[in-house]
Parts: structure tokens; sequence; C-alpha cells
């Protein structure tokens, strides 16, 4: 791990052979000045709202665009951003309403209305991209805007709206810039947000500067920001040891990050709990092997979360039994419970009654380019072949490939990661599960559906415990997906940056504009 000592000690050798006149030249108020580099190993998929729904994307959206609605770090419930107001409209929570900002401009100039709101919404569900987010708006039915005021108006209560038009979902594009029917080509945006995006270089980096224009939720924006993507955990922590990158998040490798030291005094170093998961998902179509949930319970019953917990993350993350992850209201054990250790003796029992005949031959796809997915999937095609019950065919993707494969069902299996998109447990129920979910696996189920329509009843969020456990018994029943782990989240910040512990805290935003030299 890099030491800031190092550096300060190669700067103080250039001053000496330079002499006491050199410290003339580099004035410290010129490097203060230096735009923040942040390192990540996320991917931005398309810098129009309307057609991505994955971390990489979204932390980039709450940077360059405006919402309604925003969470302030820590927070559970939305606060107005892009709205001077908002609230249900009587107690059906069938009907939301929001009053824009009178004092809202794009950074190309032109000042928003109502009508770019109701736009930016209706032109994300129109499209409906395979990889965009309109699954976070099933029960809307449409949009109508008047002067300032914005009415949604919704087929069904869902008591979680407000937090979904707090996502990337709800980003608001300018309608005279952004096409109605297509997403919008090319590497520049139309915007309100914190920041504007002055250059970007896809999958290489992201120049942001804070925009003067800006009203909303926060009281200032940041510093400058350069956003720097790296292919995989290696090449990040080759960057963070040669000085290139001043943040890292998301993510450095496991064994990096389970010898990280919070109270080591040349680093800033920031773990907390995540809601971050992982899951083996299952095409279900009648296509697929697994098509017969006894073949799916079969490999939920074939596999050990020790190995990758311990072996593969070095600790870094937990094992997780459940859709909803610790700390979520609902949260359950079912595939503990249902599989509680391996048990190659029953997977053997469930494919005799599936009448299935092995080895089972399948595909298996995952997110290629890192180490430590390619050790997870080798790890999970040694646990599934090592009783002679499955034969596994492994194929690593590059991400915006393998998400539109996956997608359109070329796997039988694939594991993917899920970050939350507002901090509540319907976040992983609905888009995870529900019909037309965002895995794109063919799962549907009319008892699920019901029990997701009854999570979203109640704004005291504490009474739909028993509806998201019910839920989650399901998902251990039908095993759509298996639960593998749940992660920590960690950033990794040199001494002379503060507020890098307010970079992420579980919402799907990513505060850049916490982040300040010192």
């Amino acid at each position: 791990m890099r030491s800031i000592r190092a550096r300060i000690l190669a700067v103080l050798a250039v001053l000496v052979i330079a002499g006491v006149g050199a410290w003339q030249l580099l004035p410290s108020d010129e490097v203060k000045k230096d735009p923040i580099a942040v390192g990540t190993t996320d991917v931005v998929t398309s810098l129009d709202p309307a057609g991505a729904y994955d971390a990489g994307s979204w932390a980039m959206y709450s940077n360059i665009y405006q919402s309604l609605m925003t969470f302030k770090s820590g927070a559970i419930v939305p606060e107005p951003d892009a709205a001077e107001s908002c609230g249900f409209i009587g107690q059906k929570l069938q009907t939301y309403q929001c009053k824009l900002r009178d004092d809202l401009f794009f950074s190309n100039g032109r000042k928003m209305t109502a009508a770019d709101v109701k736009y930016s919404i209706e032109r994300m569900i129109r499209i409906k991209t395979d990889v965009g987010p309109s699954v976070l708006f099933p029960s809307l039915k449409n949009v109508v805007s008047k002067g300032r005021t914005i009415t949604f108006n919704l087929s069904s209560r869902d008591a979680t709206f407000p937090q979904k038009l707090a996502t990337g979902a709800g980003s608001i594009v300018d309608r005279e810039s952004y096409p109605p029917n297509k997403l919008r080509a090319g590497s520049t945006v139309d915007g309100s947000g914190p920041y504007i995006l002055k250059s970007y270089r896809p999958s290489a980096t992201a120049e942001l500067v804070p925009n003067p224009r800006y009203k909303g939720a926060l009281s200032k924006t940041g510093v400058p920001v350069t956003v720097h993507y790296y292919k995989g955990s290696e090449a990040l922590l080759a960057a963070w040891n040669s000085g290139q990158v001043d943040v890292t998040h998301r993510q450095l490798p496991p064994a990096t990050l389970a010898e990280l030291n919070p109270g080591d005094p040349d680093l800033r170093v920031t773990e907390a709990g995540s809601a971050e998961i992982r899951n083996l998902v299952f095409n279900v179509r009648d296509s697929s092997p697994f098509a017969d949930k006894k073949v799916r319970q079969a490999i939920a019953s074939m596999l050990d979360r020790g190995p990758l917990v311990t072996d593969i993350y070095k600790g870094t993350v937990e094992p997780l039994y459940s859709l909803i992850p610790q700390g979520y209201i609902g949260h359950s054990t079912p595939f503990f419970d249902a599989y509680p250790s391996p048990d190659p003796a029953r997977a053997k029992k469930l494919l005799e009654q599936a009448g299935v005949q092995t080895p089972l031959h399948f595909t298996f796809g995952y997110r290629g380019g890192d180490e430590a997915y390619a050790n997870e999937a080798a790890e999970l095609r040694r646990q599934l072949e090592a009783g002679g019950l499955f034969k596994v065919t492994v194929k690593a993707v590059e991400w915006t490939k393998f998400q539109k494969e996956y997608a359109a069902g070329k796997y039988d299996a694939y594991t993917v990661g899920w970050f939350p998109d507002y901090p509540d447990s319907d976040t992983f129920s609905q888009p995870l599960v529900g019909h037309n979910n965002s895995l794109h696996n063919g799962y549907s189920s009319k008892k699920m559906d019901a029990l997701i329509g009854a999570t979203l009843q109640y704004s005291d969020r504490s009474r739909t415990s028993a509806d998201f456990k019910e839920l989650q018994a399901l998902v251990g029943e039908d095993v759509p997906l298996v639960p593998l782990w749940q992660k920590k989240d960690y950033v990794v910040s040199t001494t002379d940056v503060s507020g890098s512990q307010y970079l992420s805290d579980g919402t799907g935003l990513w505060r850049l504009w916490e982040l300040k030299r010192i």
C-alpha cells in the first residue's frame, strides 16, 4: 500500500536539489486547486439516464443531473431537490404531486420547466431499454404538468414512489436536447446537477467541474473532480500505488481491502456496512435447463458460501441467505433454513424427480475483467461439478455486452451484483423478482407480485415486515436466484482529501461534492 510519507519525501528531495527558491515555484494554493482524482472499477454504460440501470452510470447521474427528490447523507426519507415541495394528495397513496423550483437551468443555459420533468419520465418509460430503469415504475399511469406543478397518477398504492423519484430513474433532461424515442448519442450531457461534465472519455475519464447555476438541496457544490475508470481491481490498485488517484471506491482487490487498517495515519479508510449484494441468477425460460424449480433447488443444495467469503473475498463480504440483506426491514434467512449446508445427495434426488439426466450441462456467464469475479466463477464451477451432477461452461464477458446478453437470455445462469437504489427493502423486491424485473431471467409469479404490492401499501414501513418475510420465503421456494454474499463498503483516500467518508452511504448516490482538499 502506498505511503503518503513517501510522496512528501519525494517532494522535499526535489526542493532540496532545486534550492530554497524553489518554494516560490510550487505555491501550496496551486496544488490545492488540482482536481481530486477518484478511481473506480464501475462502468458508465450510458450517459443518457433512460438507457442505464447500473451502479456506475447512476453514480455519475447523481452528480450531473437532478431529480425532483434526493437523499441527504445518511437519510432514509427523501427531500426536495429540483422540486420546491412534494407530497401525496389524499390518503390513497395513488396521486403524488410536486412543485418545481423556479430557478433551475440546464448546463446549456435553457430554463427547466415542469414539461421537462414530464418529458423525462415519460421518455424513459417509452424507450424502455432492456437495461433501463423503467421497471421501477410499474404502477405509473400518467404524468401531468401544469405551470410548475407535476402530478403523477398511479394505478395502485406505492408508498415508495417518492424514493424512486430520488433515484437515477428520476433524472431530469432537457426535452429539446434528448430525442423522444431513442437514446442520446455522444459524450455530452445537458443536466442541472451540482456538476457539469466538462469532458468524457468512455471507460477512461470524466472531468467534472462545479455547476455555478446549481440550485437545490445542496447548500454548495464541491471542487473539480476527475473520475478515472479502470478495467479491474488490479488496475485500480496499480493506479493507487503509483499516486494516480487520491480516492478509490468500488473496488480494490479483496486481499488489499482485507489488509486495510482504519488507524493507518497515512490513509483515510472508511469501512461501513453495505447493502451491496451478489446473486446467482437463473434463466427460468422454457428453453433453459433451469425452467424446472427442482433443478434450481438442486443448485441451491450444492452451494457453499464459506469458500467465497474466506478464500475468494478474504472476509470483505458476509454470506447472504436471503433476498433482502441484513439491516433492512423484513430480513430473514430462508436459504439457510432450507439449504443449511451443501447436500449432494439431496441435489441428486431433486434432479431425479425433475427427470434430468446427469451431468446436466449449462452455460454460466459473469462480468469479465476482474480477478475476484473470475475466481468466484471458478469456485462456483468447482462446487457444482464436484459431485458429477453438473457440467458448467463458463463465459467471461465485458460488462456492457454482458448486460445485454443476459437480458436476451444468452446464459442459463449468471452472477449479478446489486446495489440498492434507495434505503428500503422494496429496492430488492420488484426490481429483482417482480414481473418484468431488471434481471430479465423470465421469472414471474402472481403470488410474488401480490406480496410486492402488499409491501407498498404502508407509509409506516415497519408494517411491511411480515409481507417481506413471506416474499423471501417464496424466493427460497421458487429459487429464481440464489443469494451469495453481502459486501462491506470501502472508501480509501489520501490524508489531504476530506469528505471521503460521505462519498457513499448505500442510497445509490455518489456524493463527489463532499470531497475537498485540505
